[in-house]
């Protein structure tokens, strides 16, 4: 996915595309692909990993002082995917707290931003619940109330990945006018610090490294220093595309992987398994073509046009069919061995189903389209 050429003299210490590649799965391989069960089955939250990954240059391609690179940041996604789905998706969490951030334009989150993409500090999410609510699935979590020096929040905001003690993620919350009207929603840097429990969530058939927690507030302050949006909907709007496209390098690091897998049993059940539908040469070729819309998508992350939305959600949406068909068909290619509850298919059917239903899930993708297309042709 990485064909986003750049000027070396730009950008430091991360400057040449291959370099970075090269160390990201060279981490990936040698140390996430080892703890990647004990990463999806045991709990093990991989921040020192992650840190490593940092250092590589990670989390930094796709910020605009790093030249806006979102082709070699979705390469570097789809490797770390390929070799742990949920450190794939925690890269995704990482990154896109760094978009808000550098898109905000507040000085405050623009100073932490060097080492959130060093990975000395980390930060994820808690856009699901916004993202469903502002297009009409369910209700916002987070209330807000104006008060001095900025907001009070109050509620809980459920399923936030890749956060704990001293960390922080983005956060959205409504505010209401004094008879209950809908003003307009704030959108925040929520750090997670002694004013913050954090409540454990229920056991995941996988993915349970990913640090998710459900975060209870009880008039949080939310000062200046945190603001990312005040109001929230046209950042939300101006971001929305990148935050979806981004999200395909999950996808493509799960199918890719999962073709790795059935080749790897090629040299000894090929004999039988070329009865078997999806063979590895077929799911390569679609995943090719899912690789090369994503390039040419990659070029482009903040185009506003309804055309590109449509695209992104498209394309994000036959990643997401296409990790299920893949993930399925490598499990049926490595039969008993792929069974095994450490084996890396019986992982990646999960991972699949997480890249299935994790925001924005397919339902809700098809959802956004059959508005966008409704818009395009009034009754």
């Amino acid at each position: 996915m990485n064909n986003v050429a750049v000027s070396t003299s730009l950008f430091t210490p991360w400057a040449d595309d291959a370099q970075v590649l090269a160390d990201v799965a060279k981490v990936a391989r040698e140390q996430l692909a080892p703890a990647a069960y004990r990463i999806d089955h045991e709990g093990y939250y991989p921040t020192d990993i992650m840190a490593d990954l940092g250092q590589a240059g990670a989390f930094a391609a796709h910020l605009n002082q790093y030249g806006s690179r979102f082709g070699l940041a979705l390469a570097n996604m789809q490797e770390i995917s390929r070799h742990c789905g949920s450190t794939g998706f925690m890269t995704w969490c990482h990154d896109v707290c760094a978009l808000y951030m550098e898109q905000s334009g507040n000085p405050a989150l623009l100073a932490r931003l060097e080492d959130h993409v060093a990975g000395r500090t980390f930060g994820g999410t808690g856009l699901s619940n916004p993202m469903k609510a502002l297009t009409g699935i369910e209700k916002m979590a987070l209330k807000a109330k104006k008060v001095p020096g900025g907001y009070s929040v109050s509620g809980t905001l459920p399923w936030v990945s890749h956060i704990g003690p001293g960390q922080y993620c983005g956060a959205i919350a409504a505010v209401d006018r004094a008879d209950g009207s809908r003003s307009h929603e704030v959108m925040f840097l929520l750090d997670i610090d002694e004013r913050v429990p954090l409540r454990p969530c229920p056991e995941f058939s996988g993915m349970e490294g990913t640090s998710t927690w459900a975060i209870p507030l009880n008039n949080y302050f939310v000062s200046e220093d945190q603001i990312i949006a005040d109001p929230a909907r046209p950042f939300i709007q101006r971001i929305r595309a990148a935050f979806v496209l981004l999200q395909v390098g999950i996808a493509a690091g799960v199918i890719q992987g999962s073709i790795d897998s059935i080749r790897d049993v090629e040299s000894q059940l090929g004999h039988v398994n070329q009865y078997l539908h999806n063979r590895p040469d077929e799911l390569q070729a679609e995943f090719d073509e899912v690789a090369a819309r994503a390039g040419q998508l990659a070029q482009s992350p903040f185009d506003g046009s309804k055309d590109y939305l449509l695209d992104v959600l498209e394309l994000r949406a036959h990643g997401a069919e296409l990790s299920l068909k893949a993930s399925q068909s490598a499990l049926l290619h490595q039969g008993a061995r792929g069974y095994l509850m450490n084996s890396a298919p019986q992982r990646r059917i999960r991972e699949a189903h997480f890249v299935a239903i994790v925001t924005p899930a397919i339902k809700h993708l098809r959802w956004e389209m059959a508005k966008l297309m409704q818009e395009e042709m009034p009754a």
